[in-house]
């Protein structure tokens, strides 16, 4: 097995605290948002042996198996990540695979640069994701029901926000839905500004339900996403719930630590909450317009100890080990590729010792036993 060395990216949203604390390490003072385990070529873990994506492009049916090589081609098909907000992140959706590979065929048809601002698809893959809270986890997760939205606008009492209200009260839900959205993304800027300031200024005021949208507000001021934010549903993870994120989902991560696990992918669309580009047409196209439940999910667990969380795509797989004191060891041997993570504790894998923020690559059919006492989330792929 390969002892990763993992790269953390310092983007702004980032927790200054959390992944130190979880690596037992000194803060630096700067964000330290997302720590990156894979072969991602934007920053691959590094081995003994070069980085993990030139370990699997040397020789790619022994890192991955077979059956894994046939089905995602030669290529890890993941990228496990621990993130760390600690401000609210782009408001969002993903494309799917159809999507995904036609869009990314139409920019490099009409020549767009890959590192134009902006371009939408970076390559020809979807990005379902699922983060599973480390801490307790606040985020943003599809669609509230329409007719609940009016209520809750209507209660800040604003008056700019009275046709929305009414949109959301008059028409069929996903009809409602898109008018609503489309109408703030393609407001006058001034008018919206005026709207998002009294809106926060509201929601300060009034707290309980609308704390979050009054914090997602303090952090971008007179930004159209705030108002995009109250149309969806906020979550609040306890240690060990996760979201999964399929396509089509707007959402956004808010406050807090987890181990978040997507498919191999850069393609986002975003709907407010950032500086960068907003396309607000291919946005429109992507978005699911559909009202329902977040789906908290809790993991199930296996009569071998292991707990998954079942997702419907095959690119990725999580899971994990609470190993008690005593409980002896486990045998993790898979004919897939797998990606070991130590989140509490200190286990034994093999020859190697983990302890929190420390993880490991096991090529596939690669002899994997764990013990000790601790946390192990585990990554690997359905084939």
């Amino acid at each position: 097995m390969d002892r990763l060395d993992n790269t953390v990216r310092p983007y702004a949203w980032g927790s200054t605290t959390a992944i130190p604390a979880l690596l037992g390490t000194e803060p630096t003072g700067e964000p330290q948002a997302e720590m990156w385990m894979g072969a991602h070529p934007g920053a691959p873990s590094r081995t003994g042996r070069g980085t993990l994506a030139e370990v699997v492009d040397a020789d790619p049916e022994k890192e991955l198996g077979a059956a894994s090589v046939a089905k995602f081609g030669p290529r890890l098909p993941f990228l496990l990540k621990l993130l760390a907000a600690g401000a609210p992140l782009s408001l969002q959706v993903h494309p799917d695979l159809a999507q995904a590979r036609a869009g990314y065929e139409d920019e490099e048809r009409r020549g767009v640069p890959l590192d134009a601002p902006h371009r939408n698809y970076k390559d020809a893959n979807h990005k379902p994701e699922l983060i599973c809270a480390l801490t307790e986890f606040d985020g943003l997760c599809g669609f509230r029901a329409p007719a609940e939205t009016a209520d809750l606008l209507d209660g800040l009492g604003v008056a700019s926000l009275k046709p929305y209200v009414d949109l959301l009260r008059a028409h069929p839900e996903d009809a409602a839905l898109r008018e609503v959205l489309t109408a703030i993304l393609t407001a006058d800027p001034e008018e919206m500004t005026r709207t998002v300031t009294e809106t926060a200024a509201a929601c300060h005021r009034l707290g309980g339900a609308y704390a979050p949208y009054a914090d997602i507000a303090h952090h971008y001021p007179g930004d159209p996403g705030v108002l995009a934010a109250l149309l969806l549903n906020h979550v609040r993870l306890q240690p060990g719930e996760a979201l999964y994120l399929g396509a089509g989902i707007p959402h956004a991560y808010l406050d807090g630590l987890g181990v978040e696990i997507m498919a191999n992918s850069d393609n986002v669309l975003r709907c407010g909450l950032t500086p960068k580009h907003v396309d607000v047409p291919e946005l429109l196209r992507i978005v699911r317009f559909e009202a329902g439940d977040p789906g908290v999910l809790r993991p199930e667990a296996s009569p071998d100890g292991e707990e998954v969380y079942e997702t419907p795509i095959d690119e990725f797989r999580l899971s994990r080990h609470v190993l008690p004191e005593g409980s002896g060891s486990h045998d993790l041997t898979r004919p897939t590729p797998q990606i070991l993570l130590c989140t509490a504790g200190t286990l034994r894998v093999g020859e190697h010792e983990l302890t929190p923020g420390q993880s490991l690559f096991a090529a596939a059919g690669e002899k994997a036993e764990v013990s000790g006492t601790g946390t192990l989330f585990r990554a690997t792929v359905l084939v």
